[in-house]
């Protein structure tokens, strides 16, 4: 339903006027994907010493995605008639291109492994990397060399919705810029570099930004309950505690990944006093707490967020005892998605663990994350401020334009 959304109609009508062809999403998954992208899908943490977010574990192996090297590749090998064979020479070149284009997906990699960094933000270091390293020597070389770095990094990974949402937001900051108009290549991929770059550092810096701005929000003596494992939660609490103010967390469990786990050891590290809950004792807990605290796998235009499983209920359960919920999530985790429900939106599955056997009769729910839709939350701290949800659309467009 995202492609219904405002932004995505504004945004197609800007292609079309400038004589681009709007490709139908659906179409990428009509082909089986290659064998080393299938692998990619199946396996996105090929260092398991470097684990990235429970979000993103697990893939749909059943989403295939079709590049322009892999149609190039198919249609090479159906060989065709002779009208099409004056096309094999373009098609070489493109594939030789494609052999000696820069690592991207490495690139990321690497910048993964730092454990502070988001996941959007080593795409777009990346792809700042792309502008530094790239042999091009006209304009349109090299945007065509950073959306296939895009796409590349877009594919690695189906079910982030961040990691889509970084990819494209870094495009239309960095390519949307009229200095290449009028500007020489040498002038104008500098400019491009630039703004990669400042982007990047925005992206970077949202966190602290975030952190700032909740601060007032947060009094001595308050509870919060966090549900999970989210950085930029815990940059507003680790902010908070080294402000000197006195306040108890309580942590969801986080089931089945049992992130909270790994929130409530961090926040031991900084000696606030936390306490652990199982996930149904939510509603159980709820008259001892002041606030809740969640972060965001993706803010939508609808104003809502996808989060991890569990943040909906949570939600619902806060809002029928009139508790604040606030939601800390980056600009770069604003989406182009309208869900109408939970289901109108990819599935991110992850295997459950139960302890016991399960039979095979037995169906299991494995999606790892619901939509929470804005009339159940209270604020959106971003890096762009602080926001109401029936603000978020507008935010969206401009981010989008």
């Amino acid at each position: 339903m995202w492609r219904r959304s405002a932004s995505f109609v504004l945004d197609n009508n800007n292609r079309f006027l400038q004589g681009d062809t709007v490709t139908n999403p659906e179409s990428r998954l009509l082909s089986p994907p290659s064998s080393s992208m299938a692998e990619t899908l199946q396996n996105p943490n090929p260092d398991p010493t470097h684990p990235i977010s429970p979000y993103y574990q697990t893939r749909a192996a059943h989403h295939g995605v079709v590049t322009s090297d892999w149609l190039a590749q198919a249609q090479a090998a159906a060989g065709g008639d002779p009208d099409t064979r004056s096309y094999e020479p373009e098609s070489s070149l493109k594939s030789a291109a494609s052999e000696n284009s820069f690592p991207v997906i490495d690139e990321f990699n690497n910048w993964r492994k730092q454990p502070d960094l988001a996941e959007a933000v080593a795409a777009i270091r990346a792809l700042a990397s792309v502008i530094r390293s790239s042999e091009a020597t006209t304009m349109m070389e090299l945007q065509n060399e950073l959306k296939t770095a895009s796409d590349s990094l877009k594919s690695w990974d189906m079910t982030s919705i961040s990691l889509t949402a970084g990819c494209d937001l870094f495009m239309r900051y960095v390519t949307r810029t009229s200095a290449v108009e009028y500007e020489d290549f040498d002038s104008a991929k500098s400019r491009f570099l630039e703004r990669a770059e400042k982007f990047g550092e925005i992206s970077y810096k949202a966190r602290k930004i975030i952190a700032m701005l909740s601060q007032d929000f947060i009094f001595d003596g308050c509870t919060i309950l966090v549900h999970g494992f989210s950085r930029v939660v815990l940059e507003i609490l680790k902010t908070a505690a080294e402000n000197k103010k006195h306040f108890r967390v309580l942590c969801t469990e986080g089931r089945p990944d049992r992130t909270g786990l790994r929130l409530s050891n961090e926040l031991a590290k900084l000696d606030v006093p936390v306490k652990l809950l199982i996930d149904s004792a939510v509603a159980y807990s709820m008259d001892e707490i002041d606030m809740v605290f969640v972060g965001a796998d993706g803010v939508v235009e609808s104003g809502g967020i996808i989060n991890m499983m569990g943040t909906y209920q949570i939600a619902l359960v806060a809002k029928s005892m009139d508790k604040p919920l606030y939601v800390a999530a980056e600009s770069y985790k604003f989406a182009r998605l309208y869900p109408l429900n939970q289901k109108d939106m990819v599935p991110a599955l992850k295997p459950i663990d139960f302890g016991v056997p399960i039979p095979s009769k037995v169906e299991v729910e494995t999606s790892a994350r619901d939509y929470t839709p804005p009339q159940y939350l209270t604020l959106l701290f971003t890096d762009l401020g602080v926001l109401t949800p029936s603000v978020v659309s507008d935010e969206l467009i401009q981010l989008y334009l």
